[in-house]
């Protein structure tokens, strides 16, 4: 086989490959790189970079080694989802950098994370005076979380006294995936209000995807046909 042919072949493989794993992880594979998933996406790309480019390299080991890495991963992304101590253990823990307006620095050094990642961390949060935070947090992906002192938080609707709690309500289902969420009924929205509402819709349960009553009180329905014709995004 010609080499250019092959390279172009190989190629092709590796990337429906790599796009094969990254649908059967998630989402979250890329939404929070950890040390793990950093790890791992390293390691699965430079395979696939092997697969495609090096023609040198046997063929079938190499997606061999790339098929049983992408079990392993597979297989510690299910049992993660079961075992609290294992995601733990994969993924690491938030660290507190900032406490009660106090920078912890042993915290910091056992992250080697120094003064001036911090300074800028808290500048991409438009925040110039260290002073203004009340605590902060390391997250796994790298990313920092910041609690400002009560002084300098942005004021609500609550603080300006513009909320009415009488307007609010807890977000009640009362249909998921056609089914009657039974648990979710009171007195208010029973399953006789319910049906009165989807009948003055012209609307029948089997047709309903899901059902809430939100925060104001009002009933949101989604109905398995939406009849859009052209959507924005399509998965």
């Amino acid at each position: 086989m010609n080499e250019m042919l092959e390279s172009v072949i190989r190629t092709t493989v590796a990337f429906f490959m790599l796009m094969a794993v990254v649908n059967i992880m998630g989402k979250t594979t890329s939404a929070q790189l950890s040390y793990y998933n950093f790890a791992l996406s390293i390691t699965l790309g430079s395979i696939a970079a092997n697969v495609g480019f090096d023609i040198k390299i046997d063929f079938i080991p190499m997606i061999a080694s790339f098929i049983s890495l992408s079990i392993i991963a597979y297989t510690f992304a299910v049992l993660s989802k079961k075992s609290r101590y294992l995601r733990k253990w994969i993924s690491g823990k938030p660290t507190v950098v900032i406490e009660n307006g106090k920078i912890l620095e042993k915290n910091m050094n056992k992250l080697n994370y120094t003064l001036d990642m911090l300074s800028q961390s808290l500048r991409e949060k438009d925040i110039f005076n260290i002073g203004e935070v009340e605590y902060a947090v390391l997250e796994n992906n790298g990313k920092l979380s910041v609690l400002k002192k009560a002084l300098y938080r942005n004021p609500t609707k609550e603080d300006l006294g513009m909320f009415d709690f009488s307007k609010s309500i807890i977000p009640l289902e009362i249909i998921m995936d056609r089914q009657l969420v039974e648990k979710n009924l009171t007195s208010q929205y029973s399953k006789e209000w319910i049906l009165n509402q989807l009948k003055n819709r012209n609307l029948k349960m089997e047709e309903v995807n899901y059902a809430v009553v939100g925060t104001n009180g009002q009933l949101y329905i989604d109905c398995y046909k939406d009849y859009i014709s052209s959507p924005v995004d399509v998965e």
